[in-house]
């Protein structure tokens, strides 16, 4: 009896023993196999309450903030849909991929390449994406089935209103704007495509709340992509009459044509008017239905956030939020996207992971390209040697942190370039502390047609080049530009 006796205490305290060691290994893998929620938007530029602009109602991407980092210098790669999405979710830049414009799907060009989500899914990962990811528009392939576990929810409509789940057999509410891209109808978020993509978002999470294994939650928001038509709730949000039109809306001094562009996106739809564009009453509710999509986005990726936190996923889920490229509204005589100027370079980022301190912001010059080697680095998967953006853990760990003295952006002329409208230069752009120096090559890279510099302690609007009065700077950067990139685009007919 006694020898069953300590027998018994044994076999007790060994199970008790080996129990604890089997949650800490347990804890130990969830800790280094958290989920990703990976959260994209559609030309949204650096423009929310929580990056210093309180006339932007976004409370729930500014709570977001308060729970992780944001960055207040990060950048895109190209200020088009396509190659920014394709460089990022690749790790490799427009010009390692040459994609420069619309059509051309990333399998084109690199069909071995392994995308950021790919990556999970060969590692263990459940990955799933819904909505907008990958450009999904005017390409031969759609989406990219080899990045998802499950087939992707994805559309391939246009950005305007979806008549057909608009009425649902209802009639449609009148439209009550008469201002070309603005649309203003008394509907549910459900009737636009990220009212529809939210709610299966928060499907999803809460079947991913029993998962055995990790998961990598793609969720791609159109808004604020033009049209600008929100449902009507959210431009009541906005006082028009509180609204200006662009502080600083002609062009550059100084600056070479080439840098300019005829912003078609938006102002084709003004060509037949006496004066072919906008008139100032117009602009302005131009800028009020970017800013009622805004809205209208940053209550859909509430709801997903919402879902995350009540599925109790919230402390094992790193959440990436991030906008593929910035956009204007009237600002240096531009609109929309497709140049190298800060307003549409530049990209909202914020990175929230489970165990480090929230509301934290950094000045660290930092690329999109950097996400994917980040989120591989966090966790713990294979490295990749190809990768060309650097893992942002120093920052993370450290806001104070830097680690690179330039970000670079790149746009062709035209901006979409095609084989009946050929390439006639390549604008390489760098952004420094200080600094945006841009140097507009010819097609092959062999002739610099015309340079840029701003100076932004002096002058964040970028409303003079002073590129002609400050040769020694120039000289440098273009010195620095040039050992980034010493071979230009080399692009050809084949690549477009």
């Amino acid at each position: 009896m006694q020898i069953r006796s300590h027998f018994s205490k044994y076999l007790t305290a060994s199970c008790f023993g080996l129990c604890i060691v089997a949650v800490f290994v347990t804890s130990v893998f969830a800790a280094e196999k958290p989920n990703v929620l990976f959260i994209a938007i559609d030309d949204l530029r650096a423009e929310l309450g929580c990056y210093d602009s309180p006339h932007i109602i976004s409370p729930n991407i500014d709570k977001l903030a308060t729970q992780g980092l944001l960055f207040n210098r990060a950048y895109c790669q190209q200020a088009v849909c396509n190659p920014s999405r394709a460089s990022m979710l690749t790790g490799l830049t427009p010009q390692t991929l040459q994609i420069y414009t619309l059509p051309p799907h990333f399998r084109e060009r690199r069909p071995e390449v392994v995308t950021l989500p790919q990556h999970f899914k060969n590692n263990g990962y459940f990955t799933r994406g819904i909505g907008k990811i990958f450009h999904n528009w005017r390409q031969k392939i759609e989406g990219d089935a080899e990045s998802w576990s499950v087939p992707e929810v994805i559309h391939y409509n246009t950005h305007a209103a979806d008549k057909a789940k608009l009425s649902d057999g209802v009639k449609v509410p009148p439209d009550l704007s008469d201002v070309p891209k603005c649309e203003i109808r008394d509907v549910p978020d459900e009737a636009y495509f990220d009212g529809r993509i939210a709610a299966l978002a928060v499907e999803q999470l809460a079947d991913l709340k029993t998962s055995k294994e990790p998961w990598f939650l793609g969720v791609g928001f159109w808004k604020p992509h033009s049209h600008f038509n929100a449902p009507k709730k959210y431009w009541d949000l906005y006082d028009e009459t509180k609204i200006s039109r662009a502080s600083n809306p002609n062009p550059p001094k100084n600056v070479p044509e080439i840098a300019l562009h005829d912003g078609r996106e938006i102002m084709r739809d003004f060509k037949k008017r006496p004066n072919g564009k906008p008139t100032p009453v117009e602009e302005i509710t131009l800028r009020h239905g970017y800013y009622a999509n805004i809205s209208y986005m940053d209550a859909q990726v509430g709801k997903v956030l919402n879902a995350l936190e009540a599925n109790s996923l919230r402390e094992s889920t790193i959440v990436v939020f991030w906008s593929d490229h910035g956009f204007h509204l009237g600002e240096n005589s531009l609109w929309a996207k497709t140049s190298n100027f800060e307003l549409d370079a530049r990209v909202p980022m914020i990175i929230a992971t489970p165990g480090r301190e929230g509301g934290r912001r950094t000045n660290a010059l930092v690329e999109l390209l950097d996400v994917y080697p980040t989120l591989v680095d966090l966790c713990g998967l294979p490295a990749i040697d190809a990768l060309e953006g650097k893992s942002l853990r120093p920052i993370l760990d450290d806001s104070s942190a830097t680690i690179k003295d330039a970000a670079f952006t790149w746009h062709p002329r035209p901006p979409y370039p095609t084989n009946k409208d050929p390439l006639m230069a390549m604008g390489y752009s760098m952004r420094t502390d200080r600094y945006r120096y841009t140097e507009w090559r010819s097609p092959k890279g062999s002739q610099v047609i015309a340079h840029e510099l701003y100076d932004h302690k002096n002058d964040p609007s970028e409303i003079i080049n002073i590129a002609p009065e400050n040769a020694d700077v120039v000289r440098q950067l273009s010195d620095q530009l040039k050992a980034k990139f010493p071979d230009g685009a080399g692009i050809h007919k084949r690549d477009l």
